[in-house]
C-alpha cells in the first residue's frame, strides 16, 4: 500500500495520508514525498484546489517517532524535512482544505492548521502533544496558534497539551466548520468544487494578501492590494471577468 494516496477530479486534488494502523504518522520518507506532492500540484495548472485527509478514520498524529529514533541523522535535518512539507503547505497559491477526522495531534495538527480551511467531523480532536513527549512545538505550531487564537490561549494549549474537541476547536478559531462523518466528505467536495471555478489568480492574490497581513504595516498592505489588483486586472482572468459580466455570462477561469 502507498502511504500516500492522491485523487483528482475536475480541478480538485485530494491528498490522503494512508498509514492508518499508526494513525498517519508521517515518516521520513512520507515528509519528503509530502514536499514533492505539494511542490507538483503548485506547478501544476489543472489543480484548483487541494484537499489533505487521512486514512482509517483520523487525520495524522504527527511524525513517526519510532522512525526517528531509529535514524542516524541529526534532529535539525530530519526537522528540516518536515518543515519544508509545511511552508510548501501554507504556501500554497490555490485554495487548501483539511479534511480532519479523529486525531490531528503534533505535527498532524500543524498540517491542518496550514491549511485556509478545517472542516472538521465531531469526533476530531486537536492537541499540541509535544509537551506530553518531552518537547516544544514544532512545524509551524508556534507560529499558526498565536495568529488563530491569540498568545494566552496558544500557550495554554502548549504548555498543558490541552486536548480540544471538534466544537472546542471551532469555538476558540481552529476549525472552520464542523460537519457530520456523514456530511463532512460532501460538504469538501462542495466547498473545493466552488473554489474551483473561481478566478485562480484572484486567489492567489488574496490569499497572499491575506497570509502576509500579520507582518505589514497598513501602509504596506495598501501597496501590496494595489500591486495585486494591477496583476488582476492584466491577467486575462481579469479581462475574462470583464467580458463575462458584460456578457451577462458565467466566467470561464484559466489561471493566466
Amino acid at each position: 500500500m502507498r502511504d500516500i494516496l492522491i485523487s483528482r477530479a475536475a480541478g480538485v486534488v485530494e491528498v490522503t495520508l494512508n498509514r492508518p494502523h499508526c494513525i498517519n504518522a508521517l515518516t521520513e520518507d512520507m515528509w519528503h514525498e509530502l514536499h514533492d506532492i505539494l511542490a507538483q500540484a503548485e506547478q501544476d495548472t489543472a489543480v484548483r484546489v487541494l484537499i489533505l485527509s487521512g486514512a482509517g478514520g483520523n487525520f495524522c498524529s504527527g511524525s513517526d517517532l519510532r522512525s526517528g529514533q531509529r535514524s542516524r541523522e541529526h534532529p535539525m535535518r530530519r526537522m528540516r524535512r518536515a518543515n519544508a512539507a509545511v511552508s510548501r503547505l501554507h504556501a500554497l497559491p490555490m485554495p487548501t482544505i483539511a479534511k480532519v477526522r479523529g486525531a490531528a495531534v503534533g505535527g498532524g495538527a500543524s498540517l491542518a492548521l496550514a491549511c485556509d480551511f478545517v472542516l472538521a467531523s465531531p469526533d476530531a480532536y486537536f492537541c499540541q502533544i509535544f509537551i506530553d513527549r518531552g518537547m516544544s512545538p514544532d512545524t509551524g505550531s508556534s507560529w499558526i496558534l498565536p495568529r488563530l487564537i491569540g498568545l494566552q490561549q496558544a500557550k495554554r494549549l502548549a504548555y498543558f497539551g490541552t486536548r480540544l474537541s471538534a466544537a472546542q476547536a471551532r469555538e476558540a478559531g481552529l476549525v472552520t466548520l464542523v460537519e457530520s462523518d456523514e456530511q463532512l466528505d460532501r460538504r469538501a467536495a462542495e466547498w473545493a468544487a466552488d473554489l474551483a471555478q473561481r478566478a485562480p489568480v484572484a486567489l492567489a492574490m488574496t490569499k497572499s494578501l491575506l497570509n502576509n497581513s500579520f507582518e505589514s504595516t497598513f501602509g504596506e498592505a495598501l501597496a501590496a492590494e494595489s500591486a495585486a489588483q494591477s496583476v488582476n486586472q492584466l491577467s486575462d482572468d481579469g479581462r475574462e471577468a470583464v467580458a463575462a459580466f458584460t456578457e451577462g455570462r458565467r466566467p470561464r477561469f484559466t489561471g493566466r
